[in-house]
């Protein structure tokens, strides 16, 4: 199995299409040692560096949350700042320019646990403090699914919580937005947190979490038409927004990863274009954005095909939906401006 890899993906080289279009990048880690990301162990500057000047015109990232240089002792509640503290120095080095022109992690999105209510909010002050011109909100994954094969990263029901919506309630009063996580079936519990805390702007990670793998997989003819009814359902909720990636990670059914040869932009716009029109329809441009996910993505393919591949998928956009999608909607959400 191939399984990314630079040297791999250097097997698939392509042009840049489009090479001038502003590109706000909304969705990317950082992470060191760490041997659970085989092949991308570590993906720092340098690394996203590499990636983001490889042809497109990506002016500005958004770092989301990757536990990523917790703390190792102090209260167990506050550890997480360690990560935005870490992240705020390779934004400060990105903003020298020695690293290209790409502002990286423009906008920092950390952890905290909302479950804790009020109590939250010394959480984010602190939080704010180790970031504060870049720190936007935190996230938190509310994924749990009743199959025994598929990963659980929440406890079921997270987001009826009450003591977690309280602490929804105290990130909105801040002004501060909830990136969110979850897997396709979770679809109607989103839409009724959103619904409980309209003030808060919530961010919806990688397509609303379809699955295909695993206990999802060949049933097609069920997960997509729940797939697609759930979407509607969120697009409804006009305080979340759409991330239009993630798709590149193995849950999404895609075998890329496998391949002797990576794939070109041409095959994966045409297999990615059903799943992320159907968002743009329900949502709206000014509700989505492309994210590159990476380094979880880069195993399906390089950052220049990936783009690419988003560009070829979204020419029948109007000029100005185009500019949303890649750029525009991005910036706003994350309150960038560089």
């Amino acid at each position: 199995m191939p399984y990314g890899g630079n040297d791999w993906l250097a097997l698939t080289p392509e042009p840049t299409i489009e090479p001038d279009m502003p590109i706000c990048d909304p969705h990317h880690h950082f992470w060191d040692l760490r041997p659970d990301r085989i092949p991308y162990q570590r993906y720092l500057l340098h690394e996203l560096a590499a990636d983001v000047n490889s042809g497109h015109n990506v002016r500005s990232t958004a770092f989301i949350e990757a536990r990523s240089m917790y703390r190792t002792d102090g209260p167990e509640e506050l550890r997480s700042v360690g990560e935005v503290e870490f992240v705020q120095g390779l934004a400060a080095a990105s903003a020298s320019g020695l690293y290209g022109p790409t502002r990286a992690a423009a906008a920092i999105i950390g952890n905290a646990d909302l479950s804790l209510g009020e109590g939250v909010e010394p959480i984010l002050e602190t939080l704010q403090a180790a970031s504060p011109n870049r720190f936007r909100g935190v996230r938190r994954s509310a994924a749990w699914d009743p199959h025994p094969d598929v990963e659980n990263r929440a406890e079921q029901g997270l987001l009826a919580s009450e003591s977690f919506r309280i602490g929804a309630r105290v990130l909105a009063r801040r002004g501060l937005s909830l990136e969110n996580t979850l897997y396709f079936p979770q679809l109607p519990e989103l839409v009724d947190f959103a619904n409980a805390v309209p003030d808060l702007t919530i961010v919806l990670n990688h397509i609303g979490g379809l699955y295909r793998v695993g206990s999802y997989a060949n049933r097609d003819d069920e997960v997509l038409p729940t797939w697609r009814s759930g979407i509607a359902a969120v697009a409804a909720c006009s305080n979340i927004y759409l991330k239009l990636g993630g798709v590149g990670q193995p849950r999404y059914g895609f075998d890329w990863y496998t391949w002797d040869q990576p794939i070109g932009s041409e095959e994966m716009a045409q297999a990615l274009a059903p799943l992320m029109n159907y968002c743009i329809e329900q949502f709206g441009p000014d509700r989505c954005m492309f994210e590159s996910n990476f380094p979880p993505d880069k195993v399906s393919s390089s950052y220049n095909v990936l783009f690419n591949a988003f560009k070829r998928l979204s020419d029948g956009y109007s000029a100005s939906e185009r500019a949303a999608l890649f750029h525009d909607t991005a910036t706003r959400v994350y309150r960038i401006d560089v």
